[in-house]
Order: structure tokens, then C-alpha cells, then sequence
């Protein structure tokens, strides 16, 4: 089996912001507050601890036992939601839109990277307790992205309207999906396990709020992971402050602007609004709007005066949802958190806060990338060391592949660099003639050698078309290889769903995610199934 590691930052699926974070490198510094090591934590501990009031954790723990009250957990998650009391007890954590049925694979990768961070706390700092937190992402909207997952190569779809926060959307319509999802799956012990599965989610709960909460607690219970849903009245009440700040100053957009212009080259992630809150209720999600000295909601009839939005929001705060720039806020107002876990993408935007959670006065989280990885069969890394690839290889632009291969694979050279270079020298000896004879032939010999290397190009480029038709059948078994652990030339973990590995794993999948990722660590783990 090929034995090389792929590192983050060389794999090439990471922007160029994030490699530099990873790398630590002097421009990005001012965007974080503390690098994810071990080390670090001491004084994130610290900090948390005197800036995080006592108050908010009895409305965290309450808020918490009543979001579980229909829900049967574990020994260790309840012991995780009581020790929220203490002083000395912090919380991990991750979040993700409530994608149907986990959506792609990375699901199962932010959660098993909280869990295991929390486990390496516990033994780096023994008299503090860690508690791994799975955000979900209730009061999103953007139900597009969230109605489907991939399986074996098949989109499974649920088609319905959704126009209020997805959280709150009924899962009327599921039982036609599972029918779906039921027949792909096929017979086996694992495959009735999946069935009942989705059934006891999808088809026993009255919200997809409450279907992904059933599913994250089935899968993940035993870790003692924690779930919340930031659609609470009481959380909400915690945060009202900020809220009403952001009503009045629009703080997050001075200073997430400002923080823009300093990231300069780097791509922007997101754009803040002048007021990053939308209004909600069960059908509706739309943007707060401050305009003529009053407050509008987005396509609705609905104004309010600035008395009356404070009163509004004094009355139902659960109406109000801190959009992308203002949920980070949200969260580490009402959580004991030391660190946020997420994708290359929310990291990204995590680094344009700093400067907000500053004018907030709320201690900025350590930012850590989740772990990454490649599931691969025993077959699959056979086949790779059959065809002498390395992961590597495999992880390459697939192009860029075909031609190194198909170079090994010739018998002769099909790099015509040293023509090139030849050609290009005896060109510069006819040019120098041409300047002491007659200037007027400098054109004539530029115009010569630009023909000349084309031709030249072109040889080349035939050369190698012909040289892949004579090693096509080689070329043929790395390409499917590389699109079965690529599909659509994407990353495995962006595509396909854990049912797909669960089919012939069982439990042993998560249990092999829990033993080989390293939240630390910043490389692709390949992890060998069946």
C-alpha cells in the first residue's frame, strides 16, 4: 500500500488563505487570536473562564435538558449537559446545516474531530472537563443545499417548498424518499440497520430539527456528544444585548469591513450587511432592513420604528437570527467555548470576526481546520500499488497525472525541453548576426524561431497523444481509480454519504474514524476499510 502522507496545505483543495493560516505565515497572524496546539489552551481556559457569567450556563443547561426532554440519551451525554454547570467544564464545537441524512461524509469528520479534541484536552488538562457541542444549523434557509445526499452515484431527493428557517420545516414527504432510499440499499444486516435508521429520524419526528438531532444522538451518543439548536427563546433572551447593539450600531458591519480591506489579495469568504440579523418565524426568513429611520422586513409589509423593533425584540427575541457574520457571536455568547472546528470555507469567514468579537467584548475562539480523509478499500490500495501510484499521485489535478504516467511509462523521453533550449540558443547566435549585418532580418529570425518551437510544441504534443493510445489500457485502470475515490474529480468527503461505507463497515466506521483522526494533525488521514 502506498505509505505517503498529503499534507493540507500541498493536496490542493485548500485556498490560499487557509494554507497560509495552517502555515502560520506573518500576514494572516492579525486574523486569529491563538493557533490551535495543545499548549495554547491554557490561556484560551483562562480567558474563557473570567469573561463567561455563571448566569448563562443554568440558561444553558436548562435550555438543553428541555431540547432532550423526548429524546433518549446516553449516560455520557447527560453527564456532559450537567457538568455544563461547572466552572471548570468547556465546551468544543463543530456545526452543519441539516443536511438529510448527514448529507456528504465531512458530517461524520467535524463531529469525530470535536469529540477526539476533547478527549486530547481531558489528558492534556485533566482538572478541566471538555464537552464536544454539534451546532446545528436550524435557522438557515437555504433548503436547496440541504434536501439531497449522494448514493451510490444516485441523488436521493426530497422535493417540497421551504421558505422559513429549515429547523422548523415539517418532514411531511419523508416517508417517500425512505421508499427511495430503502430499495437502493439492498438486503444485509447493516442495510436494515440504515432503513431504521432514517425510518426512526425522518419518519418519527415532526421537524427536520428534531429528525437530525435523533440522528447526530444515535450515531455520536456514546462519545457524549451534545447537540443544540440555537433556535431557543432562552438562548436567544442571552444574546438579546448584542442583538439590540446591532440594531442601533451595526457594529459587525464597521468592523468586519474594516477587516476586508486588510485581508487584501486573500478571497473573501463573505460580505457583511449593515444589519446581520433576519426576522423569523415559522414561514418566514427574511433580512431586517434599516432604511428612512426605520426598520423594514424584506419582502413583507412589515416597518417597525426603532421603539418598536426594541420592543419586538424584547417581547419574542426568538424572532431575531444572526445571519452568517453574527451566528459565530451567537454561539460564544451563550457557550463556555474554547475552540470552533469547521470546513477550509468557515474558517475563512471565522478570520474577518476577530475585530468584532473584540468591540463585543467576547473572547475570540481558537479556530481549528476539521480533519480530512480518504476512505479506501483493501482493493483500492492494492490496485494502487499494482499501478505504482502514490496518494500523491492519486491526489493530483487528473491531467497532470495522465501525463507524468504516461511518461514513466515511455520508452524514450517525450520532454522536448533540451530541443527547446538548443533551438532557442542557435536562434540567439542568428540574432546577434542579424543586429551586426542588417537589423532588418531580426524580425525575419524572431518570426523563424516562434515557428520553429511551435513545431517543435506540437511534436511534442503528438508525441504524448501517441504514447497514451499505446499505454491506454494502464492509463484507463489509474483513471477509474482515481474517479473512484474521486468522484467527479472532487474530494471522496464533499460527495458521498457514510451510508455507502456503512453498507459494508457496519460500526466499525466510526470506530475507525475515532481511532485515526488526529484534530491536530494537518494531513489527510487514509483509512483502510473493507
Amino acid at each position: 500500500m502506498p505509505n505517503d502522507c498529503i499534507s493540507y496545505q500541498n493536496s490542493g483543495y485548500f485556498s490560499k488563505l487557509i494554507v497560509d493560516y495552517l502555515n502560520q505565515e506573518p500576514e494572516v497572524q492579525s486574523f486569529y487570536h491563538r493557533f490551535p496546539k495543545l499548549e495554547h489552551f491554557k490561556l484560551q481556559l483562562e480567558e474563557k473562564g473570567n469573561n463567561f457569567p455563571e448566569e448563562n450556563r443554568a440558561v444553558l443547561v436548562a435550555a438543553l435538558e428541555k431540547q432532550y426532554q423526548n429524546t433518549n440519551i446516553s449516560e455520557a451525554t447527560k453527564n456532559n449537559i450537567k457538568s455544563l454547570h461547572k466552572n471548570n467544564t468547556f465546551t468544543i464545537t463543530t456545526g452543519h446545516q441539516l443536511n438529510l441524512f448527514t448529507g456528504p461524509l465531512y458530517f461524520l469528520y467535524k463531529i469525530v474531530s470535536v469529540i477526539n479534541l476533547t478527549r486530547e484536552l481531558k489528558t492534556a488538562y485533566p482538572h478541566y472537563h471538555f464537552v464536544p457541542v454539534y451546532w446545528m444549523a436550524t435557522e438557515d434557509h437555504d433548503f436547496e443545499e440541504i434536501n439531497y445526499f449522494d448514493f451510490r452515484n444516485k441523488k436521493i431527493h426530497w422535493n417540497r417548498d421551504s421558505k422559513g428557517p429549515v429547523g422548523r420545516l415539517s418532514t411531511e414527504g419523508l416517508a417517500e424518499v425512505f421508499e427511495v432510499f430503502s430499495k437502493e440499499l439492498g438486503p444485509g444486516n447493516n442495510a436494515d440497520y440504515l432503513r431504521e435508521l432514517f425510518k426512526n429520524a425522518y419518519l418519527k419526528h415532526a421537524t427536520l430539527a428534531e429528525a437530525t438531532r435523533f440522528l447526530a444522538n444515535e450515531l455520536f451518543q456514546e462519545q457524549g456528544l451534545v447537540i443544540i439548536d440555537g433556535d431557543d427563546v432562552a438562548l436567544k433572551s442571552v444574546f438579546t444585548p448584542f442583538v439590540q447593539q446591532e440594531l442601533l450600531q451595526q457594529t459587525s458591519f464597521k468592523k468586519v469591513s474594516e477587516t476586508i480591506e486588510q485581508l487584501g489579495d486573500y478571497t473573501v469568504q463573505v460580505n457583511p450587511r449593515e444589519i446581520n440579523l433576519f426576522y423569523i418565524e415559522d414561514d418566514l426568513r427574511e433580512r431586517i432592513i434599516f432604511e428612512d429611520s426605520r426598520y423594514t422586513i424584506n419582502n413583507s409589509k412589515t416597518v417597525f420604528t426603532e421603539a418598536e423593533i426594541l420592543k419586538e425584540l424584547e417581547k419574542h427575541p426568538e424572532k431575531f437570527s444572526p445571519n452568517v457574520i453574527l451566528r459565530p457571536l451567537y454561539q460564544e455568547v451563550i457557550l463556555p467555548n474554547l475552540c470552533y472546528i469547521g470546513g477550509g470555507g468557515e474558517i475563512a469567514y471565522w478570520l474577518e470576526l476577530k475585530t468584532n468579537f473584540k468591540a463585543n467584548n467576547i473572547p475570540f475562539p481558537i479556530l481549528l481546520l476539521r480533519n480530512s480523509a480518504l476512505l479506501v478499500s483493501e482493493k483500492q490500495a492494492q490496485k494502487a500499488d499494482a499501478l505504482n501510484l502514490s496518494w500523491s499521485d492519486l491526489f493530483s489535478k487528473q491531467t497532470n497525472l495522465i501525463n507524468r504516467k504516461t511518461a514513466e511509462f515511455s520508452s524514450f523521453n517525450l520532454d522536448f525541453t533540451e530541443q527547446k533550449t538548443f533551438l532557442k540558443n542557435q536562434f540567439e547566435k542568428l540574432t546577434q548576426i542579424a543586429q551586426q549585418t542588417d537589423k532588418s532580418f531580426i524580425g525575419a529570425v524572431k518570426a523563424q524561431e516562434i515557428k520553429q518551437l511551435k513545431g517543435l510544441e506540437n511534436l511534442e504534443r503528438r508525441l504524448l497523444k501517441a504514447e497514451k493510445r499505446n499505454h491506454q489500457e494502464k492509463l484507463k485502470r489509474i483513471t477509474d481509480l482515481q474517479n473512484e475515490l474521486f468522484p467527479n474529480l472532487s474530494l471522496q468527503e464533499r460527495k458521498v454519504n457514510f451510508s455507502e461505507f456503512y453498507l459494508n463497515n457496519g460500526n466499525d466506521l466510526i470506530e475507525k474514524l475515532l481511532k485515526n483522526l488526529n484534530p491536530i494533525s494537518e494531513e489527510f488521514k487514509i483509512i483502510y476499510l473493507q
